[in-house]
């Protein structure tokens, strides 16, 4: 019987989208590249993606989603390889899959729902992904993604804790995701906060072992969600904030509403709260007009907020953003400047690991059964275990950034 091969490129919540899709394709030899566009380097990986689920298997449909496909769906219809192209509001539809037609978009702006339909199933995961919220209403100057994603829309809380709790049945973990999740709420009746929904997830659904938060604006978390990451025992002590840079003169040029001091003073309350608690960020090197001085105040950053989980993206200008018609950093000095953040980033990360050396970690035991993560999101190898479940681990070693038990 033929299968669906869904490639999922990008966010987590192209992750838990491409879930759905292969329950909505169910048996049919079709391949799905569901794209990312969050810079040009990813548009590229669609590219290169597309190629090579051809050549693997040349006698597939070939489908292409995501945001790359959204923001330029003739693009891709044009080359060779794809048959169609599905946009971001319509890849979770049955309809759009069964649609002749070889390109199936919509204009994004005008979606005011989201999660019209969720996956059955996460089989092959040990965490599962609920989409919460998608789209975005801010625009930073260096960012495509709402014009692939449309505007911020909020999945009423009801939905969100009916699906909690049937994935609870079979996954120690369930992580909310959203294009921006700390946005969540203000669309609905009531306009309940993230925080808010939280509290409701973890009241109804007592089974849920552990809770899990994709990442959040800071200047978003409000009281109730600091009480909640620093003294509630299963929501993860993992917090990845998009923070982008530390120079407040740069963060002013991307259209941020955070300045540094607030990320630095967030950071050093939540650890004071919690001190076990992981900080990840976001980091963009190269901003346009970015100096020399202005850098140094971000890759500073990395050791002041002790971050562990960085995602570092060397600029690329996007067509149609602001910042892409600002006085450009030359490539090689962002490339540069990016390998300079990757290695603070990474010296600041083996420290942590070495510093968790001796710890007791509850680990949660993912494929194939001998490798997983801790609370704080680090990744552990241990004793074959059963997968799917949380382990109780002693902490030995560091071996290539990863803690051995």
């Amino acid at each position: 019987m033929s299968s669906p091969h869904v490639i999922s490129l990008g966010c987590r919540l192209n992750l838990a989208e491409s879930e759905t899709i292969r329950t909505l394709l169910s048996d049919r030899d079709t391949i799905v590249i569901n794209s990312c566009a969050v810079t040009n380097e990813a548009v590229k990986q669609t590219r290169q993606a597309i190629r090579r689920a051809r050549r693997e298997r040349p006698g597939a449909e070939l489908v292409v989603t995501g945001c790359a496909a959204q923001i330029d769906p003739q693009a891709f219809a044009a080359m060779p390889e794809v048959d169609r192209v599905i946009g971001n509001a319509e890849k979770l539809r049955p309809d759009a899959w069964l649609s002749p037609e070889p390109v199936v978009v919509q204009d994004i702006m005008a979606v005011r729902e989201t999660a019209p339909h969720l996956a059955a199933s996460f089989s092959t995961h040990a965490r599962a992904f609920v989409e919460v919220q998608n789209g975005c209403d801010h625009r930073c100057t260096f960012c495509a993604i709402p014009y692939g994603r449309g505007n911020s829309r909020s999945v009423p809380a009801g939905a969100v804790i009916d699906r909690v709790a049937q994935l609870a049945e079979n996954h120690a973990e369930v992580v909310l995701t959203g294009v921006d999740l700390t946005s969540y709420g203000p669309d609905l009746p009531g306009a309940p906060s993230l925080g808010q929904l939280v509290e409701r997830i973890l009241a109804h659904v007592p089974e849920l072992r552990r809770l899990r938060l994709s990442s959040l604006d800071g200047i978003e978390v409000d009281d109730r969600l600091f009480a909640l990451l620093t003294g509630e025992p299963r929501l993860m002590p993992h917090v990845h904030l998009s923070l982008q840079a530390g120079d407040d003169m740069i963060l002013k040029r991307m259209k941020r509403r955070h300045g540094r001091a607030q990320s630095v003073a967030l950071v050093e309350r939540l650890r004071a709260a919690r001190p076990e608690i992981a900080i990840g960020a976001d980091l963009i090197a190269g901003f346009p007009t970015e100096s020399e001085a202005m850098f140094e105040n971000s890759l500073a950053l990395i050791e002041e907020c002790g971050i562990v989980h960085a995602h570092i993206f060397p600029y690329s200008p996007r067509a149609g953003t602001p910042a892409a018609k600002m006085p450009q950093v030359e490539p090689e000095v962002v490339k540069a400047r990016a390998a300079r953040l990757r290695a603070a980033a990474a010296r600041t990360r083996a420290a942590w690991l070495q510093s968790l050396v001796g710890s007791t970690q509850q680990v949660l035991v993912e494929r194939p059964g001998e490798r997983g993560h801790a609370g704080n999101f680090a990744e552990v190898r241990l004793a074959p275990s059963q997968v799917g479940e949380i382990v109780s681990a002693k902490i030995v070693d560091v071996r290539d950034g990863k803690l051995i038990a």
